[in-house]
């Protein structure tokens, strides 16, 4: 096991060599990201399979796509379950295999056994603060997408209540979908 220092630099934490456990970086600190469940690989599947026709000659979606971000004014590497981030902000042509760059468009969090909604919504307001333009933090169990804003309230849907957003323009989708297609009873 690799012996680490308290406290990492964005560029040591960059640095690390990738292994079995895939780590965020908060407040200098490595933080392991939480093991995803049946549902929680699902849902995460059939978001991907959603948005990413829907993509095309729009932005590209990531899985597990690591974000170089500010938190508190402190370098953070969050390490979102789904996130898109449109052409108009990073370009089509970039080649590294490195984490995004630029805050994205959308972040998407769904919520693993061990975590809590609190925690999620907490975590959705750091994303906003750095930039990100939107949120979804997704709760399988009570079949709920939960859309974060930076300049409005949360709002929760559920069932057949549209996901539409002037951001996102022409994604046609909801929670039902979601959790039908991924065969979440």
């Amino acid at each position: 096991m690799t012996q680490l220092k308290a406290q990492l630099t964005l560029a040591e934490f960059l640095a690390l060599p990738e292994g079995d456990i895939t780590y965020e970086l908060v407040n200098g600190e490595l933080k392991p990201k939480m093991a995803p469940k049946r549902f929680h690989s699902r849902v995460t599947g059939t978001i991907y399979a959603l948005l990413t026709p829907w993509a095309q000659n729009r932005g590209e979606v990531g899985i597990e796509w690591a974000i170089t971000l500010k938190r508190q004014g402190r370098d953070w590497v969050p390490v979102p379950d789904l996130l898109f981030v449109s052409f108009s902000r990073l370009a089509n042509d970039v080649v590294e295999d490195e984490p995004c760059p630029i805050p994205p468009d959308l972040v998407i969090e769904i919520i693993s056994p061990g975590q809590s909604f609190g925690e999620m919504a907490a975590k959705a307001t750091d994303y906003l603060d750095a930039g990100v333009m939107r949120v979804w933090v997704i709760d399988t169990k009570a079949k709920t997408v939960t859309v974060f804003y930076p300049d409005a309230k949360p709002q929760t849907k559920s069932g057949e209540a549209s996901l539409a957003d002037e951001l996102l323009a022409d994604l046609q989708l909801t929670p039902q979908q979601i959790f039908q297609l991924a065969g979440i009873p």
